[in-house]
């Protein structure tokens, strides 16, 4: 298990795991392609699109400085609405309709799991994608996949640790979607609450998407934890919730995982949002502290872009570099190859 901090890292699930696989490889002056199934419409279609517009961007710096070794990278994509047939019948699609498909970029966990056996069978695409999904980070079972930082019960470990800290015995909610993203961590983070001397007195799960969550806000205002953990959501219900509970008087701290730490989320909430915490990977579109990579994407994009942009522009960077690297040691765009470049 990777060692995280609350500071922005990025953390590679990298691994030296071995596949057996026989690709067909591609001429040396041909094009890459980065297939995408991407959720550009429904629950998450606000993430997809921001996803979207950072792997073009990165691809027009890489492509405007020449590509990986004289080859360009052209990202292949349909729309999935974040289901998982679609994705598989895109990622099918897409596979089949266009020469060098080596990197893809996956929608959710559903899909990184239903797809791993087509990976492992065609060894020739390292994948990544928008789950951080705790079972991802197998390095034997998901060889072909990697995460772009830590798997969702990492995150979760960074905030239970930080309450252990700051509050000692201190009781807990769990809000987490009915989504597979959502149920992620919580068996394995209640698990570790209570390694650290924490109690989890009420679990909440809404729909991903819910308007009305009145019911769940008085679940939360019996229990009266000092913490609410949210995990599984992008937007609604997170505003919702925390007005709600602060016109009942709770005092709790609210915290989240990286995809409710973008700012436009809380934008619109006001006062209600102050003191909301998380885990966030990357760096902040706004963020001062020197960075080059970061001054290029403010050329580009001279408004805040969110989180899920940043996500999908390092994603994108970290596939290049691991073509790059692969080439660069005169080995084939194999899976285990990329893979094992990252390391």
């Amino acid at each position: 298990m990777l060692g995280m901090t609350k500071r922005p890292f990025m953390a590679l699930a990298a691994s030296t795991a071995l596949i057996a696989a026989a690709p067909a490889f591609a001429q040396d002056n041909e094009e890459i392609v980065l297939g995408g199934s991407l959720p550009l419409t429904g629950v998450f279609g606000f993430a997809g699109v921001a996803i979207e517009a950072g792997i073009q961007d990165y691809l027009k710096i890489l492509n405007e400085e020449g590509g990986i070794n004289g080859r360009k990278v052209r990202l292949a994509y349909e729309d999935t609405g974040y289901q998982v047939d679609q994705s598989v019948a895109v990622f099918n699609k897409l596979t089949s309709q266009n020469k060098n498909v080596h990197l893809y970029y996956g929608d959710s966990t559903a899909f990184s799991r239903t797809i791993n056996p087509e990976l492992v069978r065609r060894g020739d695409i390292l994948m990544a994608g928008a789950s951080f999904a705790t079972e991802i980070n197998d390095p034997e079972n998901f060889a072909p996949q990697f995460i772009a930082g830590p798997d969702y019960t990492e995150m979760y470990s960074i905030l239970l640790e930080y309450i252990a800290k700051e509050k000692p015995g201190a009781k807990l909610v769990f809000v987490n979607s009915d989504t597979e993203f959502g149920r992620d961590p919580i068996e394995s983070s209640t698990a570790r609450a209570k390694e650290l001397g924490l109690e989890v007195v009420e679990q909440i799960i809404t729909p991903p998407g819910a308007v009305d969550v009145s019911t769940e806000v008085l679940k939360l205002r019996r229990s009266r934890p000092d913490y609410a953990i949210f995990h599984g959501y992008i937007l609604a219900p997170l505003p919702e919730f925390m007005t709600q509970a602060k016109q009942l008087g709770l005092d709790s701290q609210f915290m989240g995982t990286f995809w409710s730490m973008d700012n436009s989320i809380w934008d619109s909430v006001g006062e209600v949002a102050d003191g909301f915490m998380g885990v966030m990977p990357y760096r902040y579109y706004y963020d001062e502290e020197e960075a080059p990579m970061l001054k290029r994407i403010r050329e580009l994009r001279p408004t805040y872009q969110s989180t899920g942009y940043m996500q999908g522009f390092l994603t994108a960077m970290l596939m290049g570099e691991a073509v790059k690297r692969t080439l660069d040691a005169g080995q084939e765009l194999t899976s285990q190859n990329m893979k094992a470049a990252l390391n």
